[in-house]
């Protein structure tokens, strides 16, 4: 019976230090993890319905892109809001704290591709993924390095993709529907 008891004690010893390690080894790594909450971005006004400027390096036009809203032009982001002049008074502090973007310089791209959207802030020199939202039944990940951003929807055999680069220039999108 005691011989019981020993190996009893010893597999309860053993299991609590292995779930104590891999706790701690866990938790380290989701400790180091930053989860950011979706950023809301304001309503579209009257004056954004213009047709944007084409880009240079915006190539969803020639390989059959279908972004959204447009056939052959990314969808229009909102326009920043217009310095107050002579006159009119500044928001307050708590109205243009509600209004915060993370970007007041760039534009949402939204891109519908077979598999999936996907809306990117494209700035000067850099890009963002606002989101990425797969088609039902279709799988997506999401790849990215300091300078570069790839995001796949796939499905059996089918595979559609799109790549921003920007490398301390203006960021090239690429589209390869599948």
């Amino acid at each position: 019976m005691r011989s019981g008891w020993v190996q009893l004690g010893a597999w309860t010893a053993a299991t609590g230090a292995a779930v104590a390690l891999s706790w701690l080894g866990v938790h380290a790594v989701l400790a180091d993890t930053v989860f950011e909450g979706p950023v809301a971005l304001p309503p579209p006004t009257t004056a954004s319905a213009a047709a944007p400027a084409r880009r240079r390096g915006d190539r969803s036009a020639l390989v059959g892109l279908r972004p959204a809203g447009r056939l052959g032009h990314p969808a229009p982001g909102p326009d920043p809001d217009p310095t107050p002049t002579r006159g009119q008074a500044s928001p307050s502090r708590s109205t243009s704290a509600a209004r915060r973007t993370p970007s007041p310089t760039g534009t949402v791209h939204s891109y519908i591709l077979p598999g999936g959207r996907v809306a990117l802030d494209l700035r000067a020199h850099d890009a963002e993924l606002v989101s990425a939202t797969p088609e039902a039944g279709w799988a997506m990940q999401v790849w990215h390095g300091d300078q570069w951003m790839r995001i796949v929807f796939s499905k059996d055999d089918r595979a559609s993709q799109v790549y921003v680069t920007w490398n301390g220039y203006q960021p090239d999108v690429q589209v390869v529907p599948g």
